[in-house]
């Protein structure tokens, strides 16, 4: 049986999109996305962060490269028999500029050989060489497996990265969803934040419906 790869769901991107933050509705996406993602299995246990504008990628081509950096390593993981699940938030900083959070699932057993293969993967995305410090890759709780081992453990780990995740929300999804930590998401063109296909609104949607037969 094929793996199916945790793809790329969401609207296309757009130059035409501009926002300055996560809406209520993006919010509340994301985190319905992350606990869904918890349910089929596939716990976010790593969080990475893309420094694109460090890297030379301008904001206008942020999303692109967001998406062919999320494949590959969906690529990577499928050619191991392994599923994934992913969410992506985009920020804007004034020292940062543009970058990339992502919050995925990885199994232990494929950290080392993902963390060879990023590196080549940013050159070719960007066409240049890897400028150090680019990427930030690192496990939610700080110990590979935590989500196995200590799984209440993990739980409140993974709740205070979705929250640093999730600081650039305006102030209306800031109100409807408590968050604690907020601060400016700054400019971005084109797409927020997305989802995998298989913890996106209709996945889930249709997992309630099986959940009634």
């Amino acid at each position: 049986m094929a793996i199916k790869r945790g793809a790329r769901g969401g609207a296309r991107n757009s130059a035409s999109r501009v926002s300055h933050a996560l809406s209520v509705s993006q919010v509340t996406n994301l985190i319905a996305a992350s606990e869904f993602a918890e349910t089929i299995g596939l716990p976010f246990n790593r969080m990475i962060t893309v420094h694109w504008q460090g890297a030379g990628i301008p904001l206008l081509g942020m999303a692109k490269a967001t998406g062919r950096f999320i494949d590959l390593l969906t690529r990577a993981l499928a050619r191991h028999a392994f599923k994934t699940a992913w969410l992506w938030v985009h920020e804007n900083g004034d020292r940062k500029g543009g970058h990339a959070h992502i919050l995925m699932y990885v199994p232990a057993q494929m950290v080392s050989i993902i963390g060879k293969l990023q590196k080549r993967w940013l050159r070719t995305i960007t066409d240049s060489p890897y400028q150090c410090g680019v990427i930030c890759s690192r496990p939610i709780g700080g110990r590979l497996g935590l989500e196995i081992g200590n799984p209440a453990l993990h739980a409140l780990n993974l709740e205070t990265a979705l929250g640093y995740v999730l600081k650039g929300a305006d102030a209306a999804a800031v109100k409807s969803h408590n968050l604690t930590r907020v601060e400016p998401g700054g400019l971005i063109i084109g797409k927020r934040c997305g989802v995998s296909q298989n913890i996106s609104p209709k996945a889930r949607k249709d997992d309630k419906k099986c959940l009634r037969f």
